[in-house]
């Protein structure tokens, strides 16, 4: 395999983040494979009205092939576009004909080529497998050279394992300083706690329960909540909802409340070491985070110093209210300088080198997670 990669990329949107929590892990990895002398091409469906959402113009460091949703003609003939590259990487949740590209990405393996699945909802995927015997992809799975998951450390790389891959590794989310820092505050997200999430069944509880509860226990503050599809819930008085919030205004929304708030979904937090993409965002901004607890999360942040943890409202209402402006400055800073120095996508992007070149020349880690681990919190030169 040759040192600099031609790499076909087949994902949701790398352009758009209208329902596409991904799109923030896409960018800040791809971006640095491409510093790092790659050439990527990522094929993305026009589906879910993300082309009508864009929030980023075409980069100059990557191709994006934006392809019809619904032609099957159009979906072979990317499959055959992508036929030159040295790495071929098949993500999940494409969200179009994701049965036919986790099937057809494999006719594409070769001596040079090598074909990746990458799961960015690992928990979601597992899942459905174990529901379901039959299903197809449960079959493909040991045929794929690699399986990276941007998150779930142990059990999942275990669970994947179980199902026949011939090596899982996480690739977790990360910052990406240049598109998430600090920035001025911004009269429109003024709040004591913020929270930014789309409506999902998997997290709708846990949302009422940490964020919500939180709000109904202390009526004298301000809650802002940001996001897709919650027009129609009853929400408490002191609670705003600004609706989608674009990626331009992430880090305002980021740095204007006292603190921002994480919670993961049911099934993340239960699988555990699955750090989503807001906790480097909020983190990259400088700002005081509160998040449930989940399994792991002393890998990214150290809790009381890096982050407040809470397993409940209740214990969310307590951060609030004990919280002055001079220790939600220190938590901020203290979980910038750290996601600075070993969770930002050019780590992640080298780890993702070395692992592909380990695996081009034969060899194969003993422990993908303690080797996992090591590239993780490498230095960056």
């Amino acid at each position: 395999m040759p040192a600099k990669l031609n790499i076909a990329f087949f994902g949701s949107s790398l352009v758009s983040a209208y329902w596409n929590g991904a799109a923030t892990y896409y960018r800040g990895l791809i971006r640095c494979l491409a510093e790092r002398g790659h050439r990527i091409t990522f094929y993305e469906p026009d589906a879910f009205e993300r082309q009508q959402h864009r929030d980023m113009a075409d980069p100059d460091w990557a191709e994006v092939v934006v392809y019809p949703a619904h032609v099957q003609s159009e979906v072979l003939a990317m499959l055959e576009r992508a036929r030159a590259a040295d790495l071929v990487v098949k993500a999940s949740g494409v969200g179009v004909y994701d049965e036919l590209l986790e099937a057809a990405v494999l006719n594409l393996q070769s001596a040079k080529t090598i074909v990746v699945f990458w799961d960015v909802d690992a928990p979601a995927t597992l899942e459905r497998i174990h529901q379901n015997a039959s299903d197809p992809f449960l079959k493909l799975i040991p045929r794929y050279d690699l399986v990276f998951t941007y998150g779930g450390g142990p059990p999942v790389v275990k669970a994947y394992t179980a199902a026949g891959a011939r090596q899982c590794i996480p690739i977790y989310n990360a910052l990406d300083p240049t598109t998430h820092h600090p920035v001025a505050r911004d009269p429109r997200f003024e709040a004591h706690l913020g929270f930014l999430g789309n409506r999902l069944p998997d997290r709708e509880k846990r949302v009422e329960e940490f964020f919500l509860r939180a709000a109904s226990l202390l009526p004298q503050k301000k809650f802002l909540f940001g996001g897709n599809g919650l027009q129609d819930k009853p929400l408490p008085p002191n609670v705003n909802y600004v609706g989608h919030v674009y990626t331009r205004d992430h880090n305002a929304f980021n740095c204007t409340p006292s603190a921002v708030l994480n919670v993961n979904r049911e099934s993340m937090a239960r699988f555990g070491f699955s750090p989503p993409t807001r906790v480097f965002e909020a983190a990259g901004a400088g700002a005081c985070l509160i998040s449930d607890y989940w399994q792991g999360i002393q890998q990214f942040l150290e809790p009381d110093v890096e982050v407040l943890l809470a397993n409940n409202g209740d214990e969310v209402a307590g951060h609030l209210q004990q919280l002055t402006p001079e220790r939600a400055h220190d938590i901020g800073q203290a979980a910038l300088r750290r996601v600075l120095a070993e969770h930002t996508y050019a780590h992640r992007a080298e780890q993702v080198e070395q692992i592909l070149s380990i695996k081009a020349s034969g060899r194969r880690p003993k422990d993908p997670l303690k080797v996992n681990q090591r590239l993780v919190t490498s230095s960056v030169t």
